[in-house]
């Protein structure tokens, strides 16, 4: 259950804690004059998204297994099913990579919140027991 929290707060865009607040301004990854703005407190728990300064630079790091993980992929269907050239072979996963690189940051963000702050019930709208004051639990 823990991972279908995770992998929909990811890609749906949601806060990790209460998987309902948009942690991104923008839900369109490739409008490249938003695409890095993100909230900064959930809107409806009110988790503040960075911790401390510049802590999604370790978001960095997952995004790297991202990427690596495209080029595994791709590697296993150009040995099996393509055949291509090396040339022609680097130019597509360079090009694909640099294509899905929006999406890679704000996934890599997200999945670095999920390390941080787990899906609780109690946070959630749909919880009709919820209710406190969700101001004191903004940390």
């Amino acid at each position: 259950m823990l991972l279908f929290r995770m992998l929909y707060s990811t890609f749906a865009n949601k806060c990790s804690r209460c998987n309902e607040g948009d942690v991104f301004k923008s839900k369109n990854p490739y409008n490249l004059k938003r695409m890095f703005e993100m909230h900064t407190h959930c809107s409806n728990c009110g988790l503040k998204y960075e911790k401390e300064t510049s802590f999604f630079y370790g978001a960095m790091y997952v995004s790297y297994a991202i990427s690596s993980g495209w080029f595994i992929i791709w590697y296993i269907i150009q040995n099996y099913l393509l055949n291509w050239d090396l040339l022609t072979f680097a130019f597509f996963v360079s090009g694909f990579i640099l294509i899905v690189s929006p999406l890679t940051m704000r996934w890599s963000r997200i999945i670095w919140l999920n390390f941080f702050y787990k899906y609780k019930k109690e946070f959630s709208k749909k919880n009709k027991s919820c209710n406190f004051n969700t101001s004191e639990y903004a940390s």
